[in-house]
């Protein structure tokens, strides 16, 4: 009984590994239409027979990818697999994006059923095909083994140097795009507390998982990374303030913010825009 317990621990957890992976690639792939206000305002007209077509069109497209590579770290190459596997790709491309829906105050109890569905159903489809692509292009060996050896400070210095260097070269391409447009004030003036407190949350859990959880690149080598930081969560920490810090100068770059602008719109446009920047910084670090 306990062998058989222990499979279906490992069973457990194997699945688990495949949907993290699959919702991280889900993640970076689908960020950036999030902020994208004319997709909400598109996503909210849609018919229902829009929304099905469209659904149809990306279930598609992710079984074609799925074909290719998909999500799942082991297969079963025959057609019922691959359907039920871009089914799965397709869930959760929605799961992905209401929640970062939800989070940005983008639907609430009081939107109308038919608007909700339209934007989850338009955004849904980058993430999809994130994760559909997940595996295919960010693919790495999770436990591949390697030794731990005493590096001279120097060493670690310059490691922890690159690791910044990497957050911010991914922070950047993100804020860059996303920073001077109008969808940072607007996610802003519906924000709460409590969902900038979540917002926090959910960069911190997105970004650890895409570099520590997910299985891609090199995850392996960034386990045991000679940096400062050289553990999961404070180097986690540490690329989330890098990635703030981005998103502030990037507001800052394009008159977003200034010396009229008041403390607590600093710190709102700063969160929002950390999520995504947290997001491009986790996808510079895999790089590393």
């Amino acid at each position: 009984m306990p062998r058989k317990r222990k499979q279906q621990a490992n069973a457990w957890l194997k699945e688990l590994d495949d949907l993290v992976r699959g919702c991280s690639g889900g993640f970076l792939f689908g960020i950036p239409l999030v902020y994208t206000m004319e997709v909400w305002w598109i996503g909210s007209t849609l018919t229902p027979a829009e929304m099905l077509i469209i659904l149809g069109l990306t279930l598609g497209i992710v079984f074609w990818l799925t074909r290719t590579e998909g999500f799942r770290r082991t297969r079963q190459h025959q057609f019922f697999a691959y359907f039920a596997e871009s089914v799965e790709a397709l869930a959760l491309g929605l799961i992905c994006a209401t929640c970062l829906l939800v989070l940005l105050q983008e639907i609430t109890l009081f939107t109308p059923l038919n608007e909700a569905l339209g934007k989850l159903v338009l955004e849904s489809v980058p993430f999809s095909i994130g994760v559909g692509l997940s595996k295919a292009f960010l693919s790495g060996d999770r436990y591949a083994s390697t030794e731990s050896t005493e590096n001279p400070k120097p060493a670690r210095l310059n490691a922890t140097l690159e690791e910044i260097g990497a957050t911010l070269t991914g922070a950047l391409v993100i804020a860059f795009n996303i920073a001077p447009t109008d969808e940072v004030p607007m996610l802003s003036a519906a924000a709460t507390p409590l969902s900038l407190l979540a917002l926090i949350a959910a960069s911190l859990l997105i970004s650890y998982s895409i570099v520590f959880v997910a299985g891609f690149t090199n995850q392996a080598k960034r386990r045991q990374q000679r940096g400062i930081f050289q553990r999961p969560m404070s180097e986690t920490i540490m690329a989330y303030l890098v990635s703030l810090g981005v998103s502030l100068l990037m507001l800052l770059f394009f008159h977003k913010l200034g010396p009229n602008v008041p403390a607590s719109l600093w710190l709102r446009y700063s969160l929002i825009l950390g999520l995504p920047a947290s997001i491009g910084g986790a996808a510079g670090r895999l790089a590393v």
